[in-house]
């Protein structure tokens, strides 16, 4: 019993040192555990970044005319009414102006007088030509015959001879200049047989442009005032629109200015004939409007069908700016010091990297990295300032998007919530 006991409380001063041993490296393991931060963090992805704008947009036509006649007369024929389908060149109304008929009338007597003044100058020169020639022969034979036989010839008949050799050159000059004067009438009586005439011609009102009548502001009987200059407030006849293309015009907010560029690719949704299609930007004002803080932005629509009509609304979706197959990270992981961007990596071992990144495309979720990361790189998320470089952490791997569609509004039509309050 004695020895039992002996071997038992032996036993026990063996084993205190050993547990004490075991205690204190027990308690060593939990203090070193307790004293490694926690971060939560994140794999840098693969994926795609894009912004795009939905817009309510308003179709235009491509132009708009106002047509005026160039001169005053009375409506004595208008052709077409509102929504006919008209074409260039198409005579529109006929105007009637008495007092034009009379001037073409007039100018052309005169015209005609001038052509026969110019009939006789020719004539004239033909005459004065002919007796001159008679006159210049004649005065040349008795020079010869003077010069062969002195004194044969009188020196009277000689002079006699002489000058009117020179009187039938001038009347050759004249006559020529006569001409020339008879010439110039008759192109001023042309010229001005031409202004009549195509102020007759104004008469009959022809269509610009090819388009569709939307308005008509004259009928027949009607004295119209003719347009001479654009500050007229005189109506015009009709307002043709060039509606077999049309412009839809988006409005687009000022922050999103800097991304608009030509080519731009925007989706339609035109509600009212349950049409979609896809079209391209083609121009934009590069001003923004003082009021409302937006830049009109344009793209060209095909209508030859005429299935749209202006004023027509259209949902859009605009395409600002987008990058594919790229190295994505949360917009949480980036730290800007100074002018840098900078982000807190993770080695194998769990120890804080501090590293430069250049960063492209950023939405509101995700940043594109276009150096400085590559795919499967872990980020810490948040709170970058409470850890330091070269601290060991403990990581909580976050699950996170790759790719981010940024959908930005500035305002869509919905039809059917329109027609909904009309019938209220």
């Amino acid at each position: 019993m004695h020895k039992q006991v002996r071997l038992t409380l032996a036993m026990m001063a063996l084993c205190a040192p050993l547990g004490l041993v075991a205690c204190h490296s027990g308690g060593n393991t939990t203090a070193t555990a307790a004293t490694i931060p926690s971060a939560r963090v994140a794999a840098a992805k693969r994926g795609d970044i894009s912004h795009v704008l939905t817009l309510a947009g308003q179709f235009q036509p491509y132009q708009m005319v106002d047509v005026h006649p160039k001169v005053s007369g009375y409506m004595k024929r208008i052709n077409v009414d509102i929504g006919d389908i008209v074409h260039q060149g198409q005579t529109l109304a006929v105007l009637e102006v008495p007092e034009l008929k009379a001037q073409l009338q007039a100018t052309v007597f005169e015209l005609k007088q001038s052509q026969e003044e110019i009939m006789r100058a020719q004539h004239e020169i033909k005459r004065a030509e002919a007796l001159n020639y008679a006159l210049h022969a004649e005065s040349m034979r008795l020079q010869q015959a003077a010069a062969t036989r002195p004194g044969l010839i009188a020196q009277q008949e000689l002079d006699d001879a002489q000058s009117k050799d020179l009187s039938s050159q001038a009347q050759v000059d004249a006559a020529k200049a006569a001409m020339a004067a008879a010439q110039q009438r008759a192109e001023a009586a042309k010229s001005d047989n031409q202004r009549v005439q195509a102020l007759e011609d104004y008469t009959n009102v022809t269509a610009p442009i090819d388009g569709v009548v939307v308005w008509r502001y004259a009928d027949t009987g009607a004295l119209i005032q003719g347009g001479t200059n654009s500050n007229d407030a005189t109506l015009p006849i009709v307002r043709i629109a060039q509606s077999q293309l049309l412009r839809l015009r988006m409005p687009v907010p000022e922050d999103d200015v800097r991304f608009i560029r030509e080519g731009d690719i925007v989706s339609v949704r035109v509600d009212a004939v349950g049409r979609s299609f896809t079209g391209k930007v083609v121009r934009f004002t590069r001003n923004v409007n003082f009021e409302t803080r937006t830049m009109e932005t344009e793209i060209d629509v095909e209508n030859r069908n005429l299935s749209l009509a202006p004023g027509m609304y259209a949902n859009t979706m605009l395409h600002l700016a987008g990058v594919t197959n790229v190295v994505t990270i949360p917009v949480d992981a980036l730290v800007l010091n100074g002018t840098e961007q900078t982000v807190y990596v993770l080695d194998s071992n769990n120890r804080v990297h501090i590293r430069a990144v250049e960063v492209g495309l950023e939405g509101s979720k995700l940043a594109q990295i276009t150096s400085g990361l590559k795919v499967g790189d872990r980020v810490i998320l948040g709170g970058q300032e409470n850890y330091q470089a070269g601290e060991v952490v403990s990581p909580m791997l976050a699950s996170t998007q790759a790719s981010e569609t940024v959908q930005e509004t500035g305002g869509m039509i919905d039809m059917k919530a329109q027609a909904d309050g009309s019938n209220q």
